[in-house]
């Protein structure tokens, strides 16, 4: 079976390619931009793999996405490639709008004329994965709720609202066009190589660095966590099997406030790389103004994709955390380019600096 996974080179992409890499019956082109976010190193333990290739093309170039799918002969299109902080979105929505909204929109086309043209059985057998986020949803109060895949969509941020009309792009070329499509919406993701511009990694990073652990408002904003690596097998499992026109929640049944996260992070720390100090992480934690329009929760109600694809998490927080902090510990080679010539922690989303109409 061939594989087309559009952002391959990021963080959910590159776990979804080292997933589908290790099965020599599936054959993985991993299509990447290789924007700021986008790093090849991710892909290190594959990228001599006979059965991986990598092509560096913009979902955008439309032209060229379908001369690939022909040459490629692929079977399924796993679509990943976005913009996916919320901060930066705050900071410059463009890139979000042409990247999340007019790629997915030029992909879906090249992807259409695609399987229009293609024999039975392969036209059946052909599949558009749509990978989409929970923050469609909007915000959830504290005390109750949970998303359902009939949840109606209330995005917060120019991030979410991409995503969101992402998806309702994916679902209109099923409905209109026959186009076969699988969606899914997950939670927050976390694990190895994590974009240090992201909560974990960026606390990881800066408590090593000895610097302030910046946590939004008082870090009472409650996420659903979920492992990347038990993310990818999801995805996998959506892809191959899912019922087409339906859409499918992956969460990790782990709710955390951002302080108890940050917590958590800290006392793993103290016990794996303490402080020369002897004092412990937690006295780096640093409240900082809230993000504008942060949701206060998220959580997601996994029950679906349990029952009818019988995926579970195999990792608890607790222990995909444990492993997730020693694996930054243990590859500092992936991490300190990133550090010093991409990104350092700088305060994002302050929603100070948006570019205005027409700029880049």
């Amino acid at each position: 079976m061939n594989f087309l996974v559009t952002g391959g080179a990021g963080f959910i992409g590159s776990a979804v390619c080292r997933h589908l890499a290790a099965d020599p019956q599936k054959n993985v082109l991993n299509l990447d931009k290789l924007t700021y976010a986008g790093n090849l190193a991710s892909l290190r333990q594959i990228e001599n793999f006979p059965n991986y290739s990598f092509l560096q093309a913009d979902i955008c170039d439309d032209s060229l996405i379908l001369q690939t799918l022909r040459d490629r002969e692929i079977d399924i299109i796993m679509h990943l490639a976005a913009e996916s902080h919320v901060d930066r979105s705050i900071d410059g929505p463009a890139a979000f709008i042409e990247t999340n909204i007019i790629g997915t929109f030029r992909l879906l086309n090249a992807a259409l004329a695609y399987w229009r043209e293609l024999p039975e059985p392969r036209k059946s057998r052909f599949r558009f994965h749509h990978v989409s986020t929970d923050e469609v949803f909007g915000d959830l109060p504290f005390d109750s709720g949970i998303f359902t895949e009939e949840t109606p969509y209330k995005p917060s941020s120019p991030y979410s609202a991409s995503k969101a009309a992402s998806d309702h792009l994916v679902r209109a070329w099923h409905e209109t066009y026959g186009l076969p499509v699988v969606l899914s919406n997950c939670s927050n993701n976390y694990g190895p190589y994590h974009f240090p511009e992201k909560l974990i990694p960026l606390v990881i990073l800066n408590a090593l660095d000895e610097k302030p652990l910046p946590i939004y408002g008082t870090g009472a904003n409650v996420r659903d966590w979920l492992f990347v690596e038990d993310h990818a097998r999801a995805l996998e499992l959506v892809a191959t099997r899912g019922a087409i026109g339906e859409s499918y929640n992956i969460g990790g049944h782990s709710e955390r406030t951002n302080l108890d996260v940050v917590k958590q992070i800290c006392a793993i720390l103290d016990k794996k790389r303490p402080r020369n100090n002897g004092k412990p992480y937690s006295e780096l934690i640093t409240f900082v103004t809230d993000r504008p329009g942060h949701d206060r929760r998220y959580a997601i109600d996994a029950s679906k994709i349990e029952r009818e694809l019988g995926w579970k998490p195999q990792e608890t927080f607790q222990t995909g955390l444990e492993k997730t902090v020693q694996w930054y510990l243990d590859n500092e080679w992936w991490w300190q380019p990133i550090r010093n010539k991409t990104y350092a922690g700088d305060r994002l989303g302050t929603g100070q600096t948006a570019a205005p109409a027409g700029s880049r």
